[in-house]
């Protein structure tokens, strides 16, 4: 399906780029791409509301490449779900996906504690009972364990500013507002 999400890919020598999707399947997706990869290469793609996809490059195309992805069979039917979303939230009004609603908070200024203990000065993007967006300049991998502020949870998305985190466990409903600090 046609699909238009931005994201970075990595070459095999570890080079990064940025990049957009033309299309898009659970087992393979176009690329506009500033550099070709190599037929048969390994490329590792980090893509918007996806997040990392592996694939190998299976064709060049005008102004990119195909890649053919190494999905497991559950992950296949959950891109599947993701994409059949996105492809019609917009065409059926949807609203996005989430289990709480976000709010912008009024004090943007946080930290971000890695697990090895570094700390990092962050800006709060939104923020729900659930998690938080953030723009960061690090990017912890995925499924890694933060703190952010005082809160603890998982990195579950990359985008090209920062990441999103689950909390470990759900702030309470009574005290969240524009003022919640984390």
């Amino acid at each position: 399906m046609k699909l238009t999400l931005l994201g970075r890919y990595m070459l095999e020598d570890r080079r990064e780029f940025p990049c957009q999707t033309i299309d898009m399947s659970p087992g393979g997706m176009a690329l506009f791409a500033p550099i070709k990869a190599p037929i048969g290469a390994r490329i590792i793609v980090d893509l918007d509301e996806i997040g990392r996809i592996e694939g190998v490059a299976a064709r060049h195309i005008e102004n990119g490449f195909a890649l053919a992805l190494n999905v497991t069979p559950i992950k296949r039917e959950k891109l599947a779900d993701q994409l059949t979303w996105l492809a019609n939230r917009h065409t059926l009004g949807l609203p996005e996906d989430r289990r709480h609603e976000r709010i912008e908070p009024r004090n943007a200024r946080s930290t971000l504690i890695l697990s090895d203990g570094r700390e990092y000065l962050i800006k709060l993007l939104d923020v729900s009972l659930s998690g938080a967006a953030m723009k960061a300049d690090v990017k912890p991998p995925m499924g890694s364990i933060v703190t952010v502020g005082r809160t603890q949870g998982r990195v579950v998305r990359h985008f090209e500013t920062g990441i999103a985190v689950e909390f470990m466990r759900t702030m309470p409903a009574e005290t969240f507002d524009e003022s919640v600090r984390l």
